[in-house]
């Protein structure tokens, strides 16, 4: 593959740069500032809309859709770059209205929801006059097997009714959040990946109930924050559901691919601003008579942040790739792969730089709490590292079990994206739902 970006890549992340350069950074100090000094801290701060007015004046709006009618018309590989420099600021992924799980959710509802959800939901998601949140996880069973959930959607009628509870549903704090997209068990006798379904629930419906909001070591996450959700006897039209009866697992698969890879180019971007106030601070402090460049292996330690960031990003890029020309499953090990090596690379480089600044990196006077946190999380949500290692692992041995088995030599490792997910196709299923968890 060739990695150099497109024209029409490079000319977003061109003007996305810019942009988050010029106007966002110099104005998170204000941002968290205006945010903290609020009585309700889960209001959005009146710069969020300026900023927001002056991207969407610059065409710099909804760039996460492959579909041009609605976004860009940028590929999952052209789109990674720019998910990158948004990843150097925790704000904006929400200024260009590129923010998950708002990213995923438009996906679901453009792919497979009816007319009616897409004119009811959908269009003003996406022109930013609603959020929303996704309720998949649950606290009473380990949600890392999604085939565990508990919670149901059950069909009655000409209605579908839901109970449960669901918690780390991000988004549910925004003051916008209108509706959720709730994952529940409809039919506990089909195949196991066949049992569950997508519906739609306007926040406002009798019977939903945000329990509690929960914070990622010590952060709210506010004004988006992650919650705790009861569903109790939630009634609604059945054409609520998202693509029919049975298809919740289907739909998340396509959901998560390309929001795998959204994830990891922001971590890659955290890291690389992380490396870069570490490098400032490393040349800029004296200690012990020297600069903290030259104390302590912190070259060494610098070194070794930049050759990770890069490995990461080209690594990302392929699994980019392999999204765009040969769809998930040609892509299934891949994602599993980058979703477990880039948090983890992040978490690592970003750790360095909270050390490197001493007290300050523990502080808010740097993004670099908040971006460790971020990379923490993100080795749990969409699936944490285990589901993700044994996927890759499995994979891998599948390749090598047949020619144990008849004495022949163990097959090469496909090169080419075709060639990858034929060699995969006797697993489809199972690997391939196995991964949404």
């Amino acid at each position: 593959m060739d990695f150099a970006h497109s024209p029409r890549a490079r000319e977003y992340v061109e003007r996305v740069a810019g942009f988050v350069d010029t106007e966002i950074i110099p104005r998170e100090r204000e941002y968290l500032g205006a945010l903290r000094g609020r009585a309700d801290r889960w209001a959005v701060p009146p710069l969020v809309g300026e900023l927001k007015a002056r991207a969407r004046e610059q065409g710099l709006w909804n760039l996460f859709l492959p579909d041009a009618r609605h976004g860009a018309g940028l590929g999952v590989v052209e789109y990674a770059p720019v998910a990158e420099v948004m990843g150097r600021s925790l704000i904006a992924p929400e200024v260009f209205n590129c923010n998950a799980p708002d990213t995923g959710n438009a996906e679901v509802l453009l792919h497979h929801g009816s007319d009616e959800q897409r004119e009811r939901w959908l269009e003003p998601l996406l022109d930013g006059r609603i959020r929303s949140a996704f309720c998949m996880t649950e606290p009473e069973v380990a949600s890392s097997d999604a085939s565990n959930m508990e919670a149901t959607a059950v069909l009655d009628g000409d209605e579908v009714v839901l109970d449960g509870r669901k918690w780390w549903s991000t988004g549910i704090g925004h003051p916008d959040c209108r509706f959720v997209i709730f994952m529940g068990l409809t039919d506990p006798g089909a195949h196991r990946h066949r049992r569950h379904s997508m519906v739609l629930v306007p926040l406002d419906t009798p019977g939903v109930r945000i329990e509690r909001m929960l914070p990622v070591l010590g952060y709210l996450d506010e004004p988006y924050g992650h919650g705790e959700v009861s569903f109790t006897g939630v009634r609604l039209p059945s054409s609520a559901i998202i693509g029919g009866p049975g298809r919740g697992f289907e739909i998340a698969q396509g959901r998560l691919g390309p929001g795998r890879i959204h994830h990891c180019m922001r971590l890659i971007g955290m890291a690389e601003r992380a490396l870069e106030l570490a490098c400032r601070r490393a040349v800029s402090r004296t200690a012990f008579g020297k600069p903290l460049a030259n104390l302590g292996g912190n070259r060494e330690r610098i070194a070794r942040a930049r050759i990770a960031i890069d490995r990461a990003r080209l690594q990302v890029l392929h699994a980019a790739w392999l999204l765009d020309t040969a769809g998930p499953l040609g892509a299934l090990g891949q994602l599993s792969q980058v979703k477990a090596a880039v948090p983890a690379m992040a978490q690592e480089v970003v750790d360095m730089a909270v050390q490197l600044h001493g007290g300050a990196g523990l502080s808010d006077d740097t993004p670099l709490a908040g971006f460790l946190a971020a990379a923490r999380a993100l080795r749990l949500a969409d699936g944490p590292d285990e589901v993700h290692l044994g996927v890759v692992a499995k994979l891998e041995l599948s390749r090598h079990r047949g020619a144990a088995v008849s004495g022949e030599a163990t097959p090469a490792r496909p090169a080419a994206a075709a060639k990858g997910a034929g060699d995969r196709a006797g697993n489809t299923t199972e690997d391939t739902q196995e991964h949404t968890a």
